[in-house]
């Protein structure tokens, strides 16, 4: 069966392999998972069912999909608590945690096609779920499949009669939790006029909802139901946010924020229609936790994110930890070290306080409360950044190969066959936390990483001018191609 769990969980493209039929054999799986990690770990108190929480985005079917699921874990004896309508992955990972319940699923494709649909398993913490418990449960899929054992399920009116499904809001509980961790009182003395894009997505009326009453006049974009998504990925990159600038333009707004379609990624866009990439908003974001409200913690970024966040880190003394592509890395230290701030390129960050897991929500409040606290515009904020840490260029490249490539055998060979410098700049480390990384005397850096689950060989750059940019993308593109 073509179904495997990747870095976030299972995508597949809608009537192909993401079907009803194989969504309902996948959630067997997980309750079967769920069953026998409890029967590990010992009983639930008397009287007390263990509990699921299932939500999904706007994406065609995604309701229909979402009781489906709830179905399959009432009739495995779950107690489902189903999101009565489409809402942010982060405010169902909120919620994980919040009820105390055993895991999450969220029907979500996230930044992908409007073509695909999928499943992100979320663990009790409210992280995603583990890479060992994501291959528990394909062992289990392909374990049912060889016994021909087909998912148990329960009718929906049934399970609702008995109390075994339940709808409810997500919402309320997460607003209250994200009051802990804004300064709404620093937003609500300098209110800000704000363009939000909620690219179709799940996030829409989030942000406009909660800020709700701090004198903020907020203008919604792509805010209504729209399963095809305009027609492009929802995805907070410039390429799809031909609508925000547009917006901008008008004069709706001066600061643009942007989410993904399941709202854990975050973009954002100064008053003058420059587009704020993530690297830029995570490392004014940790600017902003130390310098202004006094905090600490390690920062942790991935393999491919701006090395912004060490220049600062080594400012303030605080120590930066490099992770593989993936929140799940970053989650796995938030849970067991004392982290303020982590992120990675796609725009998936979280800060201490928080559950471990990217939230665009989050992310667009507290660049929201920099704003009006620091008095000025995002433009101005992003040039006082680039002055202290920067300059900072970045880039990156998806080469599309005819066949996957080995990626610890491509790694080894980049390593060993290291160039003496790129650009005029002396290569002074190479590194193999997750592709092949050659860091630059200037601190610019060229990575090269071949994904594990499609043949695309993934080339990024960050440097301190365009032109070594262009320079450490023409050398990567070269070489990646010779190496496959």
């Amino acid at each position: 069966m073509p179904i495997h769990f990747g870095t976030d969980g299972w995508r597949a493209v809608i009537s192909d392999t993401f079907t009803f039929s194989n969504l309902r054999l996948v959630t067997q799986a997980i309750a079967d998972a769920l069953i026998a990690d409890r029967s590990n770990t010992g009983a639930l108190p008397e009287n007390e069912r263990p509990r699921v929480v299932v939500g999904f985005d706007t994406r065609f079917l995604s309701d229909r999909y979402a009781q489906e699921v709830a179905r399959v874990m009432a009739a495995n004896g779950f107690e489902a608590h189903l999101a009565q309508s489409d809402c942010p992955t982060p405010a169902i990972s909120f919620s994980v945690k919040n009820l105390k319940a055993e895991a999450g699923v969220m029907i979500t494709a996230s930044h992908n096609a409007p073509r695909y649909s999928g499943v992100k398993l979320k663990s009790a913490n409210g992280a995603s779920a583990p890479r060992e418990q994501c291959r528990r449960v394909e062992v289990y899929l392909n374990d049912n499949e060889i016994r021909s054992r087909g998912p148990n399920q329960m009718d929906l009116e049934t399970a609702q009669a008995r109390g075994l499904i339940k709808s409810f809001n997500p919402i309320p509980a997460y607003y209250d939790h994200l009051r802990t961790l804004i300064n709404f009182d620093a937003i609500a003395a300098n209110p800000l006029h704000i363009v939000v894009d909620s690219m179709y997505g799940s996030g829409r009326g989030v942000i406009k909802g909660i800020l709700q009453g701090t004198g903020c006049e907020v203008h919604e974009i792509r805010g209504e139901m729209n399963p095809g998504f305009g027609g492009v990925h929802p995805e907070p990159i410039l390429k799809y946010l031909g609508p925000l600038v547009g917006a901008i333009a008008q004069g709706r707004g001066a600061l643009g924020l942007v989410t993904d379609g399941d709202a854990d990624r975050i973009g954002a866009m100064d008053e003058r229609g420059n587009f704020v990439d993530p690297h830029k908003i995570m490392a004014l974001s940790f600017k902003y936790l130390v310098e202004t409200r006094g905090l600490r913690g390690a920062a942790v970024r991935t393999v491919s994110t701006t090395r912004m966040i060490d220049r600062l880190a080594n400012k303030y003394g605080l120590p930066v930890h490099e992770t593989p592509v993936g929140f799940n890395h970053i989650a796995d230290l938030m849970l067991t070290e004392d982290v303020l701030i982590g992120g990675e390129e796609s725009g998936g960050i979280s800060f201490k306080g928080h559950i471990p897991e990217g939230d665009g929500i989050l992310m667009a409040l507290l660049l929201v409360e920099i704003v009006a606290s620091q008095g000025g515009s995002l433009c101005e904020l992003v040039k006082e950044l680039l002055a202290e840490v920067g300059p900072a260029d970045y880039a990156r490249t998806d080469l599309r190969l005819k066949r996957p490539v080995e990626k610890d055998q491509m790694t080894t060979r980049l390593a060993q066959e290291a160039p003496a410098s790129i650009g005029g700049e002396a290569v002074v480390d190479v590194q193999t936390v997750d592709g092949c990384k050659y860091i630059l005397a200037d601190d610019s850096w060229l990575l090269i990483r071949p994904s594990g689950t499609e043949p695309v060989l993934r080339v990024y750059a960050e440097g301190r001018s365009p032109e070594m940019v262009k320079a450490l993308l023409a050398y990567g593109e070269e070489v990646a191609q010779s190496a496959a």
